[in-house]
């Protein structure tokens, strides 16, 4: 059976998103229809507004921070139907070289919603349904809806968590903590490390620190040379580690960048999870000379979803703190509104 659904597209840059009617196919295969309860926005939904190129040319509905409730299902599937479900950032193959090597985040054959088929905003999508994070019947204090942003921006920095290797007694070195980085701040102090947050925002530091940050450093105005200062002080001060600091640039700005990346010394580790299209000048020898290493984060193996679900689910995760709902319909005033950098909180439309 068909079904009809509503979403709104991207048509070309410049242009306000349009609301169009569509109609899903019966899913065949392992592909799932799912009622959609929430979608973030995403700072990638802006840069893909804004001209990045994606996959699937326009008209797109854009979109990637999906929960919902599956509604229909192919024959592969049919054991998803009626299940409440995110839908991975980052849906791999599953089959290819990368996949079976454990790097399922960057597949080759990987489709994204928003991207490389239509995405969340809207009522409905049709998804594959292999790797469909499906929710326990309990949720806590949160709603479904909510559990949208488990798709990216809790997951990702999840993902770089667990490739840095960073350990309780550790020392990590947020840089930015707006609508990822602030969980960045919180996975790191659910190992045990020891968290300084770093950002030109006096508000996003507070918030920082109260969702376990132990430390806040305002970079606003700062030189490398004097922000290097103040933090060997910092560490000095309070016997921190003085070596094998994890450094998260999460800002995805060319100067958040060159601050993570000049943070970087003795068997130090750098990850890149920000995305700027800004080209920076820096010296790679610092890695030889200090012995680091520097990794960059696209996404998060589907593997990983479970055990993030469980720690927002035992608020381990603060979540509801961080986001505000706003109904699809406004889906344009709210795109000005996060161009213009007036948002506080993540959005998370609703259909």
């Amino acid at each position: 059976m068909s079904i009809e659904a509503s979403g709104w597209f991207f048509t070309q840059v410049g242009k306000p998103l349009e609301r169009r009617a569509f109609t899903i196919a019966p899913p065949q295969g392992a592909d799932a229809v799912i009622e959609i309860a929430g979608c973030g926005l995403c700072h990638t939904d802006l840069t893909f507004f804004e001209g990045v190129q994606t996959k699937k040319g326009a008209p797109l509905i854009l979109g990637h921070e999906v929960s919902g409730k599956v509604i229909a299902a192919g024959p592969a599937s049919q054991h998803l139907v009626g299940k409440q479900v995110i839908v991975p950032a980052v849906l791999p193959c599953g089959e290819c070289e990368l996949c079976r090597a454990g790097r399922e985040n960057i597949c080759q054959h990987q489709k994204m919603p928003g991207n490389d088929f239509d995405g969340g905003f809207a009522t409905h999508i049709l998804v594959p349904g292999r790797f469909l994070c499906v929710l326990p019947v309990e949720l806590g204090r949160h709603k479904v809806s909510d559990l949208s942003v488990v798709a990216d921006a809790i997951t990702t920095p999840y993902q770089s968590l667990k490739r840095s290797g960073l350990k309780a007694g550790e020392l990590a070195i947020v840089v930015g903590v707006g609508g990822v980085g602030i969980y960045m701040v919180q996975h790191a102090k659910n190992v045990g490390a020891t968290v300084i947050a770093l950002d030109v925002d006096e508000g996003r530091l507070e918030l920082a620190k109260a969702q376990g940050a132990r430390f806040t450093l305002n970079t606003k105005g700062l030189d490398q040379k004097e922000l290097k200062q103040k933090l060997r002080a910092l560490v000095k001060d309070n016997k921190l580690p003085a070596y094998q600091w994890r450094v998260f640039e999460m800002s995805g700005t060319k100067g958040g960048q060159e601050t993570a990346y000049n943070l970087l010394s003795y068997a130090g580790t750098l990850a890149i999870v920000g995305f700027t299209m800004d080209k920076l000048d820096l010296r790679l020898s610092n890695l030889m000379a200090f012995d680091a290493e520097c990794f960059g984060n696209w996404g998060c193996r589907p593997q990983y979803y479970d055990d993030v679900v469980k720690d927002v689910i035992a608020d381990r995760v603060e979540l509801l703190a961080n986001v505000e709902y706003r109904p699809l319909a406004t889906i344009n005033e709210v795109f000005t509104a996060a161009q213009h950098h007036s948002l506080k909180k993540r959005v998370i439309f609703t259909p």
